[in-house]
């Protein structure tokens, strides 16, 4: 670990000596969201920026370390100038995975300019012909479906009732995926954002193994859909990039799987967390749910996006440095790695008035949960916001008795926060 500041003295130390619990430790992974803030805050407290060994990941190369950015000035810095920070060398992961692995992995997440801006624009021109007001009326559809479902049941479980099969029906009808294949979407998806929880990934030894079988199941499917599209076009997103061109040819089966696989996880991802991390946030604020519940249209915009900040499922990204640069006053040499903590910038006191409290009424609300300003700004910002409205309408009209009955199990990650389960009674 070492501390840096234009006007300060460099630092090193062993993670044994360091005052800080570590961001790429084990602690730190299996740390619940709010302990996981409390960390962070320290470094956001501390006078320069902070540097970390990178995590010691059984087939991966470790690499010279990161710095670690919690100030929603810093984050937000680093997202506005693409040119100085780029996400082609890997984004997701802090460690580097290789150019291929990232490709696929990752797809336009790990892209830079120009290529990223078309490929991006492949997947917003397909939204746009699928039509905005059908997709919310799909959206809406789908939560109406998801709560129906509950029916007669006393005992359920948040993320395995409500929040999973809704997230994962909207993703996988949009993209036109059976039914009969969305628990094995599921299930690849899972293990694709596990953070390399054990539970998810039982085998500790090789979870990069696990991560691409996962990856070689969803490309599978991708493919055999994509062929089946090719011969009978639907009206789906996975039409929409069989059909697509760009720069005068056509994506590859390669491309169409990658975009295939980002869009699956990352459309499911973000709102079934975001949801299932709310409930708990209003379940711990009684006053807060009621009133929400007693004016839902009203609040519903400014309590979206409070819901969004206060649970920033998203928790990190990486980015590299192009060259030599300063960030707000710091100095970075060129290669460096930066890690961007969305739920430690979303919870910055210089920028959010009592940051830990839940707040449905928060105005202005410059969060980062949906990504920093700039080019890598969330693809499906408007449908998360959408389909958060959605179920939450859904519960608050026809569940008004759901009771949170228990703690919740969370996500052993580092880069997510998420639920796994959740016990509630209805």
């Amino acid at each position: 670990m070492k501390l840096v500041d234009a006007d300060l003295p460099t630092a090193r130390a062993t993670e044994a000596q360091s005052p800080w619990v570590w961001p790429s430790s084990r602690r730190f992974r299996d740390a619940s969201p709010k302990e996981k803030l409390d960390f962070l805050a320290q470094l956001r407290d501390s006078p320069g920026l902070v540097h970390f060994d990178e995590p010691r990941i059984p087939g991966l190369p470790q690499g010279n370390g990161y710095w670690a950015l919690t100030r929603h000035a810093d984050v937000v810095e680093v997202s506005r100038r693409p040119g100085d920070f780029r996400s082609g060398d890997g984004a997701l992961w802090i460690n580097d995975l290789g150019q291929d692995f990232s490709d696929f992995f990752g797809s336009i997440i790990n892209m830079d300019d120009p290529r990223h801006g078309r490929l991006r624009r492949i997947v917003t021109t397909a939204f746009t012909r699928h039509g905005v007001r059908r997709l919310h009326a799909h959206i809406e559809r789908t939560a109406a479906d998801t709560i129906r479902a509950l029916a007669g049941r006393r005992e359920i479980d948040i993320v395995t009732d409500i929040s999973t099969p809704f997230s994962l029906t909207v993703i996988c009808d949009l993209l036109g995926v059976p039914e009969s294949h969305h628990a094995e979407v599921l299930a690849a998806s899972n293990v694709l954002v596990s953070g390399g929880d054990p539970d998810l990934v039982p085998d500790q030894s090789d979870p990069i193994r696990a991560f691409l079988h996962a990856g070689t199941t969803l490309a599978a499917l991708a493919a055999d859909l994509a062929e089946h599209r090719r011969r009978r076009p639907c009206d789906d997103l996975l039409t929409a990039l069989v059909r697509t061109k760009v720069d005068g040819t056509h994506l590859t089966p390669r491309e169409i799987a990658s975009f295939f696989t980002l869009l699956v996880f990352a459309g499911q991802e973000t709102t079934r967390n975001a949801i299932a991390l709310g409930l708990w946030a209003l379940h711990n604020d009684p006053q807060a749910c009621a009133a929400w519940a007693a004016d839902f249209d009203r609040l519903a915009p400014t309590a979206v996006e409070e819901i969004i900040r206060h649970t920033s499922p998203v928790a990190l990204m990486r980015r590299t440095t192009v060259r030599d640069t300063t960030l707000n006053g710091h100095r970075l040499a060129a290669g460096d790695k930066v890690v961007l903590y969305y739920a430690a910038a979303n919870h910055d006191p210089a920028v959010f008035d009592e940051p830990y409290q839940l707040d449905l009424t928060r105005s202005p609300n410059p969060h980062i949960g949906l990504g920093g300003p700039g080019p890598h700004y969330c693809l499906g910002a408007v449908f998360a916001r959408a389909e958060i409205t959605a179920i939450f309408r859904k519960i608050f009209s026809q569940l008004p008795g759901l009771t949170i009955t228990g703690e919740p199990v969370y996500l052993r990650s580092t880069s997510v926060n998420a639920i796994k389960t959740l016990a509630a009674h209805v």
